[in-house]
């Protein structure tokens, strides 16, 4: 376990946890943001799941993540109401106490804001709407280890802490059941795990797009060619076609900036096309719909 919580980051996955979510009554954007975080600190995001508010789910889910994975983040179920259960069921999978967390606790006191449909609330005493508030820090704590390891506080405008399992497992608030988003304590994990990224010192992993007229048919052969010739190099060849535009896109994805950059000519060349910053710089409309083919 504490392995999990200094080796280096070299994989990542994401665990979306909500029936609200498989129902369709919300669009994750938390997978998509953590997508780009990931890609930029140079993390290969392995993994993204959706499961529902069930415990048997997250618990094989969250269990088996783990073990696969150097960082794993859970998003949703960690509300005030009977259906969030993430910190009870991630409990149980690592035969874990829930604990009133002090820290969070005062935390919550000091920033949460009145409701106006609870304006006789009061922190004081006992009440079902205290007892409720109070189920978003009772966190998963193995009290052999130290408690600060454990629950991350990455914003000092948010009460909600990271809370951190097994050495690798964070569980983040999800939407919209928290108004504090995924993607400012994501971005507040940053220093926590800064030195344990492959590059520190770099840029992540660099994304090479090449706009091409051509049918993705007509390139098939010679982008499977090149992905055999780069894949010991670590990089990866993707063509992508752009339905109502008349270029697709051919990508170029690794570590290693100079290589990357070596290819481009022989590429443009290949697939008669250039060079763009954003796919948005190719974006005319084609004369008919473009697929595939």
């Amino acid at each position: 376990m504490e392995e999990r919580n200094t080796r280096t980051i070299h994989t990542a996955a994401c665990l979306i946890i909500g029936d609200e979510v498989l129902g369709g009554k919300t669009v994750d954007t938390n997978s998509a943001f953590m997508a780009k975080w990931c890609f930029n600190l140079g993390m290969n995001l392995k993994r993204v799941e959706v499961i529902e508010d069930d415990e048997a789910e997250i618990i094989e889910a969250v269990k088996r993540m783990s073990d696969r994975y150097d960082f794993v983040v859970t998003s949703g179920g960690i509300g005030p109401t009977h259906d969030d259960i993430t910190y009870q069921s991630i409990a149980k999978a690592f035969d874990l106490k829930l604990i009133l967390h002090e820290d969070a606790f005062e935390r919550m006191k000091k920033l949460t804001k009145p409701r106006k449909d609870e304006p006789n609330f009061t922190w004081e005493g006992d009440s079902p709407q205290k007892t409720a508030r109070l189920r978003m820090v009772r966190l998963p704590i193995d009290e052999s280890r130290d408690l600060s390891k454990q629950a991350l506080f990455p914003r000092d405008d948010y009460w909600v802490p990271v809370s951190v399992v097994n050495g690798n497992i964070h569980i983040l608030p999800g939407v919209p059941r928290l108004s504090m988003p995924v993607q400012g304590l994501l971005e507040g994990l940053k220093p926590y795990i800064h030195h344990r990224l492959v590059d520190p010192e770099g840029k992540g992993i660099t994304r090479i797009i090449i706009s091409t007229p051509k049918a993705e048919s007509a390139v098939a052969s010679y982008l499977t060619e090149l992905a055999e010739k780069v894949a010991p190099k670590g990089v990866k060849v993707g063509s992508y076609p752009r339905w109502g535009i008349q270029n697709n896109s051919v990508t170029l994805v690794g570590r290693d900036k100079e290589y990357l950059e070596s290819l481009v000519p022989e590429v443009e060349a290949a697939v008669d096309g250039k060079r763009i910053e954003k796919e948005s710089e190719a974006d005319d409309p084609a004369p008919v719909a473009s697929g595939k083919d």
